[in-house]
């Protein structure tokens, strides 16, 4: 970007800083855009950096075995929701219950990487895939977990910290049950890609509420959680 063009855009924004009414919409390659309140916009400040990405998605070196995604599968931006997912299912559904769900009573091993089953490996490619229960497991164990609001006062979730001291933000998206959607802003549920042993209607997932975070082996494949993608 030009000297002249990035006045003009401060000269912009510092305008409409002035009348609450304004706000700033950005554009992402792909057609994806995000909107702020201008009030909430502390500065602007342009770099050559544009992050680590694994087929046209951002990562995040946590130090750990795996890479993490900087936002879950659907969403626009790190405070986005993104969309909910039925395990061993590839896209959101109308309608959470057992009849939408193939993986529902099916005796099956881990679906990480197989893009029939893993919703990172279907809707992001290449590398990414969910994460296991012991990457899971690990990213409770080895990282600080700060609750915190993300962008705007509604979205909320954790500061993840890794042990190299860089951070990941895992939104608190709630959770789907038939149509209803529940607990938006208050937990997070996370899928694995792990089952839970010999019992074909349980696997595994990350969960947190602004008190903890944990990890659970025995929750029904037909609830719509997040899923947030890692990749080696």
């Amino acid at each position: 970007i030009t000297i002249v063009a990035l006045m003009a855009l401060m000269g912009l924004l510092s305008f409409a800083q002035s009348d609450a009414n304004y706000s700033m919409k950005i554009y992402f390659t792909g057609g994806q855009s995000v909107i702020y309140d201008v009030a909430e916009v502390d500065s602007v400040v342009y770099t050559t950096e544009t992050g680590n990405r694994i087929n046209g998605h951002e990562y995040v070196d946590l130090g750990l075995s795996v890479k993490w995604a900087t936002m879950n599968v659907g969403a626009s931006s790190v405070g986005d929701y993104g969309d909910y997912f039925q395990w061993g299912e590839i896209e959101p559904t109308d309608n959470y219950v057992e009849d939408s769900c193939r993986a529902y009573q099916v005796t099956m091993g881990d679906i990480a990487g197989y893009a029939e089953w893993d919703a990172a490996t279907a809707n992001w490619g290449g590398t990414w895939r969910m994460p296991t229960y012991d990457e899971c497991q690990e990213l409770v164990d080895s990282c600080t977990w700060e609750w915190t609001t993300l962008i705007g006062p509604t979205c909320v979730g954790y500061k993840v910290i890794g042990p190299n001291g860089n951070y990941i933000y895992l939104t608190a998206a709630g959770q789907r049950h038939g149509t209803s959607l529940s607990d938006v802003g208050s937990i997070g549920f996370y899928w694995s890609s792990s089952t839970n042993g010999s019992n074909n209607r349980y696997s595994c997932r990350l969960q947190f509420t602004s008190s903890g975070v944990g990890t659970n082996a025995a929750i029904d494949r037909c609830a719509g959680y997040s899923v947030r993608p890692v990749s080696q």
